[in-house]
């Protein structure tokens, strides 16, 4: 099966590097539609993928130290069909100016602009599961956004989404607000159910690596909580020591850990994913936030905004292996280039986005765009689908 999907892959990418070399359009910038302006029709097919199917029987976490890697189809120049034509573009949300401002790299030209429903600080950009479409989430709703074309469909009304996951195969969309998450179309958005949080939800989950369990931080009262994604009830939840302040999550690429960032605690909990217990604690930086695999996926990346380091994190021995010191306290991540050679992130108090290399910390590229840039995303990336988030790709 793997060796006729590479066949298969390597068929459609000889395919679009002819027509791209024909019509010269890989390069063309994503362009700006005004408020009212943009194209008429919706997304109408594969958004997210195939219709729902109801699965009787709850789903079991796949949380072998044996299982498959789970990023296996992320590393350098996996780019699938559906993104190996487009070109690389980093995705800013500014929280001042209320739009996403898109730049073109490894310069950082500024190519177009794309309103944000309802601006917002929490303001972000989603890749669809299908990697054709890009959501950006806003106050007032979500914007779909085609991402070879910029044409962009109509907002659909969902207000106070903090988060936007989907399902195993893009079967649905979960929207995560303060207190609830809800099941969706993934096309429409239209809601099917409805679950209540016990705690206040966070933009901030993983999927398990048979993708059925949710796993979500909660910041008060410092827990997480698993959602059976196909019975769609509250499956368990770990509360972390008084004080614990859980920030991003990401699954281990064997799939038998959750790395949890907790900001007041500076380090990153080791949660088993099967029994959602926690086994361990690792000391990074002050302000642990943001977390992100490598492109190799045998580091983890974890962001110190108290102290404005990178620490890394070996996968398999589970431990420190080295720290660098960032030009700026409070910057955000915002994605690891296909070819993992730098590591863009965002800098709100400076106006500014940044690369560095993941090897040494030094700056490679800066970006001045004024306001309060947030939640960049960096697009496209190598994967065969994306599970939304902050830049989950498979």
């Amino acid at each position: 099966m793997l060796g006729g999907y590479a066949r298969d892959h390597r068929r459609r990418a000889a395919a679009t590097a002819v027509v791209c070399g024909l019509l010269s359009a890989c390069e063309s910038p994503v362009p700006f539609y005004p408020p009212g302006k943009g194209a008429p029709d919706d997304p109408v097919i594969g958004l997210g993928g195939p219709a729902p199917v109801v699965v009787a029987s709850r789903p079991r976490a796949t949380a072998s130290p044996a299982a498959a890697d789970v990023y296996a189809a992320t590393r350098t120049g996996m780019l699938s069909p559906a993104t190996r034509a487009l070109p690389p573009r980093l995705y800013v949300p500014n929280a001042v100016t209320g739009a996403v401002d898109v730049l073109a790299l490894p310069g950082g030209r500024l190519v177009g602009r794309i309103p944000v429903p309802g601006g917002g600080r929490n303001a972000r950009v989603v890749p669809s599961w299908n990697l054709k479409w890009l959501w950006v989430v806003g106050r007032d709703g979500l914007l779909p956004v085609h991402a070879r074309s910029g044409r962009r469909g109509r907002v659909r009304p969902v207000p106070g989404v903090r988060g936007l996951y989907f399902t195993s195969r893009g079967r649905e969309a979960v929207t995560v607000s303060a207190r609830r998450i809800v099941f969706r179309d993934p096309v429409t958005m239209r809601a099917r159910a409805a679950l209540r949080l016990p705690c206040t939800g966070t933009p901030h989950a993983d999927l398990t690596a048979d993708e059925g369990t949710l796993v979500l931080a909660c910041v008060r009262p410092g827990m997480l909580v698993s959602v059976d994604l196909a019975r769609r009830v509250t499956a368990g939840t770990l509360t972390l020591p008084i004080g614990a302040s859980p920030q991003q999550v990401r699954l281990s690429p064997d799939g038998s850990l959750f790395y949890v960032a907790d900001a007041v605690r500076g380090g990153v909990w080791l949660v088993d994913a099967a029994r959602l217990q926690a086994t361990g604690f690792i000391v990074t930086a002050p302000g642990a936030s943001g977390l992100l695999p490598s492109r190799d996926a045998r580091t983890l990346y974890v962001l110190g905004r108290g102290d404005g380091s990178l620490t890394a994190v070996d996968f398999a021995a589970r431990r420190v292996t080295g720290r660098r010191r960032l030009p700026r306290t409070g910057a955000a991540l915002g994605g690891v280039t296909a070819d993992g050679a730098a590591l863009w992130l965002t800098a709100p108090a400076a106006g500014a986005v940044y690369a560095v290399s993941p090897d040494d910390g030094g700056v490679t590229g800066m970006v001045r765009l004024g306001g309060r840039p947030v939640n960049a995303l960096l697009y496209p990336q190598p994967a065969r689908y994306s599970l939304g988030g902050t830049a989950h790709f498979r």
